[in-house]
């Protein structure tokens, strides 16, 4: 991707690329600065960053390589969660920072709704969710009300057809919707495509300038795939 940024070295990307197909949205999204200059310890980080993932994009450019309920027809998906992310504001990030075991499967079919895919929960509770110093069950509550709280502008909650904006556009609505400044939200893309909107918030959830590190979308414009 040119414009979305990666959070691993590619040698490990290859050797997560397997299971990422198999967890719907492309783990390899997830990335911009050096994992390894940050500090493991759960809880020694800035900020949160929301993910979320705009399925139709994902749909269309994995059709028939992934088995995944986002990308059931019946479903509709269009923002689904990927990640909840702590971040730092120098661009690095923590990752893999305790133990974990696997997640509760009552906590994974709740979650289903906002993140469909079993294997995508599993792996952002080892990855991310232990560095965030919560227990699963407390990680994900806190994904279920950052992801609530978001407000999707009208135009991008089910598009009935394909729509050409640019990234900054976009995220002054989600900004306007939202009642904050534009600098609050990024756009991540795949060449001329969205492929997520991220969310910068605080420790406890509120919303916060993004780090000055955290790159956006060079694309003029881009296009956002309709919901099916």
């Amino acid at each position: 991707m040119s414009s979305t940024m990666f959070r691993r070295p590619t040698f490990v990307i290859l050797l997560v690329l397997v299971g990422c197909l198999l967890t719907s949205t492309a783990c390899a999204k997830h990335g911009h600065g050096p994992a390894s200059s940050a500090d493991n310890t759960p809880t020694s980080f800035d900020y949160y960053l929301l993910t979320l993932s705009w399925a139709p994009e994902f749909c269309a450019t994995h059709a028939g390589n992934v088995s995944s309920s986002e990308c059931d027809p019946q479903r509709h998906f269009g923002f689904v969660v990927h990640g909840l992310w702590p971040e730092n504001d120098d661009g690095s990030y923590p990752q893999d920072c305790a133990p974990a075991q696997p997640v509760a499967q009552p906590t994974v079919q709740r979650m289903l709704a906002i993140m469909p895919a079993r294997g995508l929960i599993q792996h952002e509770w080892a990855t991310h969710g232990t560095c965030s110093g919560l227990a699963a069950q407390d990680y994900f509550a806190a994904i279920e009300k950052a992801f609530r709280q978001v407000q999707i502008p009208p135009e991008y909650r089910a598009p009935g057809q394909a729509i050409q904006a640019g990234p900054a556009n976009i995220e002054q609505k989600f900004a306007a919707a939202n009642h904050v400044p534009a600098g609050d939200f990024r756009v991540s893309c795949s060449n001329t495509e969205l492929v997520a909107v991220e969310v910068c918030l605080t420790k406890d959830l509120q919303y916060r300038q993004c780090g000055p590190r955290l790159r956006d979308c060079r694309a003029p414009q881009v296009t956002v795939q309709p919901t099916p």
